[in-house]
């Protein structure tokens, strides 16, 4: 008889039978080991949660009053002899790899990573094992970021040029992760940031976490509008076209993501500017990653799994697809045509200054 394998894919979620605990179920379990708090990894109902500390006050801000146990990264933990432990995935503050070992067998959950520091986030960390569970949201050799400093340097130049010609600057990027990321490397001498509702809600959740973020203004319906136009804007997607970022007119709007990449995804945007920034590993970084487990097998479980699958196996590596349910809005919005949308995480959309109108889609990535 075939020995068990000591992670399966199941209709729940990647589940350890020895341990009896899931990683990143999709509906409630008992026993839930979350790799990060975006909401296609980290979803309400489950009895038990396990997460890295950083997480915590975003999972309890999104999830409400959760029966939640953190830990740091290389803490161990021990659910019915098997050890578990998590590691830096680079995705977003308090993202993390999850490696579980029983008898020798070691398998990593590795979530949504990316390979670049982005200087906010605890950067990723290959970690041996003899099966990797990877994403591949970017696995095709288009998606080739450039070094982030100069994505950066062409936000910042923007934000000048837009002051210079009497224009509000407005940059989307989704509240947890891209937001923070943005925020750490705009040059403030240009002047102050203001934040939509959710944004600034998921970054005072940070700061409760002692996460030091520069500072930041709260629009709220005391805000001046007048004084806004003169700093920038940090907006979700969910506000894009909506009548809450229509009263900063005249405004250019700019649109930071992965898709930006793929040639006519800002125009499908409406986008004035649209900058080539992801919180996902490109096509050489999802290579790398995954060629310094060591590993035997490695399990693609959203993005462009045929492709990647394909291309991996065909370079020496046993790759498998496997359906899951992950994947956020970033992934599905821009795709080619016949691709499949994903999940995605909420939103609180803000359309008018101080009013909030409940949750509605969206993603981080």
């Amino acid at each position: 008889m075939a020995k068990k394998p000591l992670l399966e894919f199941t209709d729940r979620g990647i589940y350890c039978a020895q341990g009896k605990f899931y990683i990143d179920p999709w509906k409630p379990v008992d026993d839930a080991v979350i790799t990060h708090a975006h909401a296609d990894h980290a979803y309400w109902g489950h009895k038990h949660y396990l997460a890295h500390h950083l997480s915590r006050e975003v999972l309890l801000y999104r999830l409400g009053e959760i029966n939640l146990q953190t830990v740091e990264y290389d803490e161990t933990v021990h659910k019915n002899g098997v050890t578990v432990s998590l590691f830096p995935a680079g995705h977003v503050i308090g993202s993390a790899q999850i490696r579980v070992e029983y008898k020798g067998e070691v398998w990593v959950v590795s979530g949504d990573y990316k390979v670049e520091n982005d200087g906010i986030s605890e950067p990723f960390e290959p970690v041996k094992c003899h099966h990797f569970i990877s994403e591949c949201t970017f696995g095709m050799p288009v998606y080739q970021w450039k070094p982030q400093v100069q994505t950066f340097n062409e936000i910042n130049s923007w934000w000048r040029n837009n002051l210079d010609n009497g224009l509000a600057t407005v940059l989307v990027g989704y509240s947890l992760g891209k937001a923070q990321r943005i925020l750490q490397n705009l040059d403030l001498f240009n002047g102050k940031v203001y934040t939509h509702g959710v944004i600034e809600n998921t970054n005072e959740a940070l700061r409760r976490n002692g996460v030091l973020l520069n500072p930041t203004e709260r629009i709220t319906q005391e805000s001046s509008k007048e004084e806004v136009r003169k700093g920038i804007i940090i907006a979700p997607p969910s506000s894009v076209g909506t009548p809450w970022m229509r009263k900063f007119q005249p405004y250019s709007f700019g649109y930071c993501s992965g898709w930006m990449a793929i040639r006519g995804a800002k125009r499908r945007r409406a986008a004035d500017r649209g900058f080539v920034l992801s919180d996902h590993a490109d096509w050489d970084g999802l290579i790398s990653a995954i060629d310094a487990t060591g590993c035997e097998c490695v399990y693609l479980t959203h993005g462009y799994t045929a492709t990647f699958s394909r291309y991996l196996n065909e370079i020496g590596f046993n790759a498998r697809e496997v359906h899951t349910l992950y994947g956020g809005e970033e992934e599905a919005s821009n795709l080619p045509e016949g691709e499949a949308p994903s999940a995605g995480e909420p939103e609180k959309e803000v359309l008018s200054f101080g009013e909030d109108l409940g949750e509605v889609g969206g993603a981080d990535s």
